[in-house]
């Protein structure tokens, strides 16, 4: 009889101790057919019970060699310089993790036949007309958008196969930092007022949606471009008021601003988001909907 636990797929995910790279970790970890490997560029990971490698993926020669002694069937790409107003002045080491180590990641992937999935964003449009979709026109704003855009290119060329998952305003459960919506309900907690944008428009993607993407790239083998986002188009200000609402919160708190008064070193684009059609079908994507995720981190991190 056929027994499909030994056939495994080795998955490399890189970047993993950032908020993406830890739920796709806890998703992976206790699966019987697959063989895991993570790495980033601190000493110590932030989960356990993973095979784990410190790594800078700016050195070329240390991600061939870890790629080769691993020999992945998949590499997943979590890692990323998404400081979006530092990018303006850091641009050196902003190209250098954008774009550089994604060549280094591609080059070796290559070699071994790996397939290679990597996130992209919807900084790479201008935010005039969206939402887009995966055939609309790229014409990024700022630098961050550009090392993004930069990246696609890079894999386009490079002989590897590859599957590129743009996202927009990630959102979830992850143990580094707070996520936007943890800000929001410990800043009104708190009693503090928080100033929110009105002319952001986005369609904010749970990072466990972003997972549930991956996993169906890898389980469908599936190449090309595919846009991953939430259910909902809304400004960043009616996400907030969401948020408020949900967890019972004074909106007065939340003072409504323009993206111009924020006075911020880069552009952003306004009216963004990103239409997931074609992830639907091909992938079978069916992200949550706002209320929905937030019962699921209200729960998880008992807020």
């Amino acid at each position: 009889m056929y027994n499909s636990n030994i056939i495994k797929n080795r998955i490399l995910i890189v970047g993993a101790n950032g908020m993406l790279g830890q739920r796709t970790v806890a998703f992976y970890q206790n699966q019987s057919n697959v063989e895991l490997l993570t790495l980033s560029i601190e000493d110590e990971p932030v989960f356990s019970g993973v095979d784990y490698l410190q790594c800078d993926i700016t050195e070329r020669e240390r991600v061939k060699k870890i790629v080769y002694d691993f020999c992945p069937d998949f590499i997943f790409n979590a890692a990323a310089y998404t400081n979006v107003d530092k990018s303006e002045t850091d641009r050196e080491a902003a190209w250098k993790l954008n774009v550089k180590a994604v060549e280094y990641l591609a080059e070796a992937s290559r070699v071994i036949d790996a397939h290679l999935i990597h996130i992209s964003s919807d900084y790479i449009f201008d935010g005039k007309n969206g939402p887009y979709d995966e055939k609309a026109t790229p014409n990024p704003l700022g630098y961050y958008g550009r090392t993004k855009l930069a990246s696609e290119n890079a894999l386009k060329i490079s002989g590897a196969v590859f599957t590129i998952l743009r996202t927009n305003v990630l959102y979830g459960i992850a143990n580094s930092r707070p996520d936007f919506v943890r800000w929001v309900v410990n800043s009104l907690r708190g009693g503090n007022e928080i100033r929110i944008v009105t002319d952001q428009i986005n369609n904010p993607t749970f990072i466990d949606d972003l997972v549930q993407a991956v996993n169906k790239v890898i389980e469908f083998k599936r190449p090309g471009i595919y846009h991953i986002g939430g259910r909902e188009f809304l400004s960043r200000y009616e996400f907030t008021l969401m948020i408020a609402d949900y967890f019972k919160l004074d909106k007065s708190l939340i003072k409504p601003i323009t993206t111009a008064e924020l006075n911020q070193p880069a552009r952003r684009p306004l009216k963004s988001g990103l239409i997931t059609l074609k992830a639907e079908t091909e992938l079978g994507y069916r992200p949550h909907t706002i209320p929905e995720t937030l019962t699921i981190m209200k729960k998880e991190l008992n807020l």
